[in-house]
């Protein structure tokens, strides 16, 4: 009798929690908050600042609702990708730190502004909730790093059943072999100071720097985005970014594996974890050597490596003895 293949996971139980229901979760506390204030707040509330200067007002209820619809629309648009148990691992965790990250910020922001004008008769006098706005992204960023370390990967593997070609690399299996496929500290640095220069000229001609409390953790966000660990095992194939595995194929499901000379903008069209056509994933950090690695389920995995030619050749041996023991 033959047993039934299970279906495919269509939902991540972690990411249905972090990317759907806690940016409903926070959305509707900081409604219900505004709600239970109501009759210490005035009929208007500053809710739009130019430096340190209240600009715009509306009604508290108001208010409430647009910051409540923009947290599901745009943090919870952001995390809820997080859910999708079939799409890659690596996109739904970014997405789900950058989701609740903004969820974070707008909740914040949404609780502050009641708060710091209860009782107030004149809202002119409002000040911006800068403290609000940093604990929001910092608080929003850490609940995306838990999120994120609980999802877990439940694509569909295939196991190969052909040997690499003759033609490919072998060599001696001595694992595990690691390295460090970031960009390098120079290449970080000016990357940091492009992101910044923005915000920084904003800030100028605003006269007021509170814009770089929420533009840096982007940046920071950005360039640990660009720092890679590979790690290469007699199970499984590893690309780790933020102490967790973004991108895991097993051994078993190796095709093959060659050595290319990669340029990351002619490429794959830029640095860091780029996709090129469905299943086509490449970990570009710089230019130079990179193994392309090729999987039975259709899949090709491509990671600047200085140990590109090491990489193919143990992923081949391996492929070779588990074939020749079946």
């Amino acid at each position: 009798m033959t047993t039934p293949t299970p279906s495919p996971r269509v939902f991540d139980p972690a990411g249905v929690v972090f990317g759907v229901v806690v940016p409903m979760l926070a959305a509707a506390a900081g409604v219900v908050l505004t709600y239970v204030l109501l009759p210490r707040l005035p009929e208007q509330i500053a809710t739009q600042w130019s430096g340190d200067t209240a600009t715009s007002f509306m009604s508290p209820t108001g208010s409430a609702w647009l910051a409540g619809v923009m947290v599901v629309i745009v943090g919870g648009g952001c995390s809820g990708i997080a859910a999708l148990a079939q799409a890659q691992l690596m996109t739904r965790r970014i997405m789900l730190v950058i989701g609740l990250t903004v969820v974070g910020l707008i909740v914040a922001v949404q609780i502050a502004i009641p708060i710091q004008q209860l009782d107030m008769t004149t809202p002119t006098d409002a000040p911006l909730p800068v403290d609000a706005i940093g604990a929001g992204l910092a608080f929003g960023a850490v609940a995306g790093m838990v999120g994120a370390s609980l999802l877990r990967d439940y694509r569909v593997r295939a196991v190969a059943t052909e040997a690499p070609s003759a033609d490919l690399p072998r060599s001696a299996v001595e694992l595990p072999i690691t390295d460090q496929v970031g960009m390098s500290a120079s290449g970080l640095i000016a990357t940091a100071m492009v992101l910044a220069m923005p915000a920084a000229l904003l800030c100028w001609f605003a006269d007021s720097w509170w814009l770089m409390g929420v533009y840096l953790p982007v940046v920071l966000l950005t360039v640990v985005l660009l720092q890679f660990r590979l790690v290469v095992d007699a199970d499984s194939i590893r690309v780790q970014n933020m102490g967790m595995s973004a991108i895991e194929y097993g051994t078993e499901e190796v095709l093959g594996a060659k050595v290319t000379h990669l340029r990351p903008f002619q490429d794959f069209g830029g640095w860091g974890l780029k996709a090129k056509g469905r299943g086509n994933y490449g970990v570009v950090t710089r230019t130079g050597p990179a193994v392309v690695i090729t999987f039975a389920c259709g899949n090709q995995l491509t990671v600047t490596t200085a140990r590109a030619e090491e990489v193919a050749g143990a992923l081949n041996t391996l492929a070779d003895r588990r074939l020749a023991r079946s």
